[in-house]
């Protein structure tokens, strides 16, 4: 890849460019801020229930301390392509490595969660499963490409759409972001039916067939590498890489933090586990160890021991992207920087074997996930029915459901697999607070008048 032509600050939308104050990649960043879809993340279930006696993380928080650390990403790696390759840059691509390349990272972290429905990852799982367990009824309504897009339904794809479709009655263009910072985001470049286990730009999916002629224009802007043109498949850019490694880097730890303060996890688990962590990277230690015995409350150890591991794994991953840079730029690194260090760092793979075990196991998370499958499950099921027969042979039931839809979700003169989009993208926005008040007030648990 030319790392002249690997950025743009071309949008969605096809609008103009404009001049203003703040740079194309700062005006993304200030638009997700500014997004609703963004705002309703702050009642997305991250890992543990929301809301509780304890503050702990929400899918908002998470997204913008992923955003912190992906702009110290950015920006290092930036300064070092500005340094290594400043013999084959523009003076343009100087100036993005070295002043916007951190601007779109942060962005792109930011937003990285947008297409996640409610109840964590659970609510992917009972959106999937919703047309898989009705097949039998639903599967003829669509081609197969359309088919895999439901039976895989993906929340890294579904943020594309979020970010850039045209809704009912809306502007074209989404939230009008620049194609580099949603190339950013689409860890898995290829379409629903490329997906394969084992590949790392394969695992999932990264775009509905809605959106695919989009995904192509971010992917020909951006100089995505083409791996296959039917199924459509592209190499991961090579932004994607720095995205991922924000979010596991604070996924990994973040975490461990939220189960102590919620008192899953005891305090000295915690403490060793974050020690090891960051005696594995740094010999200083002792400076360390004199500072944990001047702090006597255990939230403020736990804090400052999650402060140093954060930033231990931030320099082993900025390691790790400068030694396969090149490999990164040909799209042929196979795995994560994280997974990478993980395979060769025992105080880590601790930590995710310890967090499987005690925290994403623990009966609250499980239950959360249980009650969250069903809540999805039955919106679904209220509404998919009504919104496929046609408008003819629809009963009264079936009017009064779809008066509950909002009109920019309605898309009466699409396809089937448009309609059913529709009412995914009005359950999969919808917070963990009104997707369970929506579900108790169809099923006559609480009846009563709200505005």
């Amino acid at each position: 890849m030319n790392l002249n032509q690997i950025f743009t600050n071309q949008r969605t939308g096809n609008n103009p460019h404009t001049k203003a104050s703040r740079t194309d990649f700062q005006r993304d960043f200030d638009r997700i801020i500014f997004s609703s879809a963004f705002r309703r993340l702050q009642n997305k279930t991250q890992v543990f229930p929301l809301p509780g006696s304890v503050f702990v993380h929400n899918r908002l928080t998470h997204s913008l301390e992923v955003s912190s650390v992906g702009r110290s990403l950015g920006s290092i790696i930036g300064e070092f392509i500005f340094e290594t390759y400043k013999n084959d840059l523009t003076e343009e691509s100087k100036n993005f490595y070295l002043h916007n390349l951190g601007n779109v990272i942060a962005a792109a972290c930011l937003c990285h969660d947008v297409g996640n429905p409610a109840f964590g990852h659970s609510g992917e799982d009972a959106i999937a499963s919703y047309f898989e367990r009705n097949e039998k009824e639903l599967k003829l309504k669509f081609n197969e490409k359309e088919w895999a897009d439901l039976v895989s339904f993906e929340g890294n794809a579904n943020a594309i759409r979020v970010l850039a479709q045209r809704q009912q009655g809306k502007d074209e263009g989404g939230i009008q972001l620049t194609f580099s910072t949603l190339a950013s985001i689409a860890k898995y470049p290829c379409e629903a039916v490329a997906k394969k286990k084992g590949i790392i730009h394969r695992k999932k999916f990264g775009f509905f067939q809605n959106e695919k002629d989009i995904f192509l224009e971010i992917a020909k802007a951006t100089n995505l590498i083409l791996e296959s043109e039917e199924p459509c498949i592209f190499k991961r850019h090579p932004f994607v890489w720095l995205v991922e490694a924000a979010d596991d880097i604070c996924y990994n730890i973040i975490d461990m933090e939220d189960a102590h303060r919620l008192g899953i996890v005891s305090t000295s688990d915690c403490e060793n586990l974050f020690f090891e962590l960051i005696r594995s990277e740094n010999n200083d230690t002792e400076r360390v160890k004199n500072k944990l015995a001047s702090i006597s409350n255990e939230n403020e150890k736990i804090s400052y021991l999650r402060a140093k591991a954060i930033n231990a794994l931030i320099n082993k991953s900025l390691e790790i992207y400068k030694h396969n840079f090149e490999t990164i730029l040909h799209g042929n690194l196979d795995n994560g920087l994280l997974d990478m260090y993980k395979s060769e760092n025992q105080a880590l793979k601790d930590i995710e074997a310890f967090s499987i075990e005690k925290i994403y196991n623990h009966k609250a998370v499980v239950e959360i996930e249980n009650a969250g499958y069903n809540v999805m499950y039955e919106l679904l099921d209220h509404f998919i029915p009504s919104i496929l027969k046609p408008e003819e042979e629809r009963k009264s039931y079936d009017k009064k459901a779809l008066k509950l839809l909002p009109r920019q979700f309605v898309y009466e003169d699409g396809s089937d697999y448009q309609k059913v989009l529709g009412v995914v993208d009005f359950v999969s926005g919808m917070t963990d607070n009104f997707a369970t008040d929506l579900y108790r007030k169809i099923k006559g648990i609480d009846i009563g008048m709200t505005v």
